[in-house]
């Protein structure tokens, strides 16, 4: 009788696009997130959690560059419905804002903070799953929606640690948009292909440059891999109407609306849309909000196809190196905008809709690049273990860290090598290791090793250096937190 073929063992590999946590990666994320939502619970919106899986129906054809309703999402069919990942935190709050609707307050205000999922095309720094921080205002008209959430946008940048300087927020507006391409002769149901492909070419305006967004405006562009983008297949002259749009930024924001103005002459959706933007920067002057926060800037369309008014992006401006060691801008980190016809596709009824989504990650990873956060993370106060048959006693030592607040493990390895023991409260990064064996519990003292100067004096110090800095203590049992606490502190 033939033997079954013994089956391969599984790879352990992360799936691409995906990437796994550890540690300090992780805590750094949980504290930016609850700076982030002190933030925003200050300015009176309240805590929403949705279910991270959404039917394909009630997320909606709204991701750039996708043709069909679930290319760019994870999806799946369970009987008769299709169901997905959600790809943002926007379109679930839609579906929310619909549902119950006649139990919620209007304007009803939320933030959400969680893991979305793309199934797009993953390269360096982008990925498939990544972490969103949103807050939204639904129910509310008015453009003082919009400049509130800029205003608590600067508030929450500088609050986890992006100081005012390296930081800038740009406002635009969808319906001076719309007069443009009205004006560029881009209007009506028929020319809505073409109008998707203009607003997903200028918001790459950062990565690809003048001459990439030309392109795109006209026949397509090569990238650098071979592959080709269609392009919309605007004329010379209807590309001019555009580019001059884009290039519309002037020295004030004043200056940038008369120039706004002049572009949309003739489309009444255009001059609405430039009226808000005005209205927009008279109320983020009243409340101080500045130039050297916020301003007017026409280069910002944002990606996703559901905005209709006010939009805007927050940039952080200062260089980091890339992967090659070439310096570049960090670029964006947050954006959001109206979307006052999301919610009406359930209810069939116009509810007005503003927010901003913050990419958590990429905030991480600039405080990361700038060194404001990051390093190797303490790790616990290990108790060894000396006596395997005094496992309640060390038990109860570490109870007793912990019960003062510090953050403290017995050894739970083998501990018959006690070399090992260290050997784990290095790989920890442990600050403290606590030693007692039969000796010391008959005598009522304990061993404290300063695991961090142990190492310093290891590595640097001379013989005598080392006899006149120990990093070892003894010290009565009853004294140990108060030692303990001492090194840490001084540890910083």
């Amino acid at each position: 009788m033939a033997k079954d073929k013994k089956q391969p063992r599984p790879k352990a590999i992360t799936p691409k696009g995906f990437q796994d946590y550890f540690g300090a990666e992780v805590t750094e994320r949980a504290a930016m997130l609850s700076r982030i939502a002190a933030v925003y619970h200050r300015y009176g919106f309240d805590a929403l959690e949705t279910s991270a899986v959404e039917t394909v129906e009630a997320l909606g054809k709204f991701l750039p560059d996708v043709d069909r309703p679930n290319e760019g999402v994870f999806a799946w069919q369970e009987d008769a419905d299709w169901l997905a990942l959600r790809y943002d935190l926007t379109a679930p709050l839609a579906r929310v804002a619909a549902q119950f609707r006649n139990d919620l307050p209007s304007p009803y205000r939320r933030y959400a903070m969680g893991p979305v999922w793309r199934n797009e095309k993953p390269g360096p720094g982008r990925f498939r799953q990544f972490y969103q921080c949103d807050a939204d205002t639904v129910g509310a008209p008015s453009v003082a929606a919009d400049a509130e959430i800029c205003v608590m946008l600067a508030d929450t940048l500088e609050e986890v640690g992006i100081p005012r300087g390296d930081y800038i927020i740009r406002v635009n507006n969808r319906k001076v948009l719309n007069g443009v391409l009205e004006v560029a002769g881009l209007s009506g149901d028929d020319k809505d292909a073409e109008r998707g492909i203009v607003l997903r070419a200028i918001d790459k305006l950062d990565r690809l440059g003048v001459e990439g967004v030309r392109a795109l405006l006209g026949e397509g562009r090569k990238d650098e891999s071979g592959d080709f983008t269609k392009g919309a297949g605007l004329d010379g002259l209807q590309a001019d109407v555009v580019m001059g749009f884009m290039d519309a930024k002037r020295e004030s924001g004043a200056a940038t609306v008369v120039r706004l103005r002049e572009l949309v002459q003739g489309s009444a959706i255009g001059a609405e849309g430039v009226d808000e933007l005005e209205t927009i920067a008279d109320l983020l002057s009243a409340q101080g909000y500045g130039p050297d926060r916020i301003i007017i800037d026409p280069s910002v369309v944002r990606g996703l196809g559901y905005y209709t008014g006010p939009v805007y992006e927050a940039e952080l401006t200062f260089e980091v190196s890339d992967e090659k060691g070439r310096p570049r801008n960090f670029g964006s980190v947050a954006g959001g905008g109206r979307y006052d016809d999301l919610v009406k596709r359930f209810t069939g009824q116009a509810v007005p809709a503003t927010g901003v989504s913050i990419g958590v990650d990429r905030l991480l990873a600039a405080l990361r690049a700038k060194g404001r956060i990051g390093g190797v993370e303490r790790g616990p106060v290990v108790v060894t273990v000396m006596d395997r048959d005094r496992m309640a006693n060390y038990q109860t030592m570490v109870a007793d860290l912990r019960n003062a607040g510090i953050r403290a493990e017995v050894y739970l390895g083998n501990p018959k090598n006690f070399g090992n023991q260290l050997k784990y409260a290095d790989k920890r990064n442990s600050p403290v290791a606590i030693i007692a064996g039969g000796d010391e519990f008959a005598q009522g003292i304990v061993q404290i090793k300063d695991m961090i100067l142990g190492a310093e004096i290891a590595k640097n110090a001379s013989l005598e250096e080392w006899k006149d800095r120990p990093s070892q203590y003894e010290v009565p049992r009853a004294e140990m937190l108060a030692k303990v606490r001492a090194i840490l502190d001084g540890q910083g």
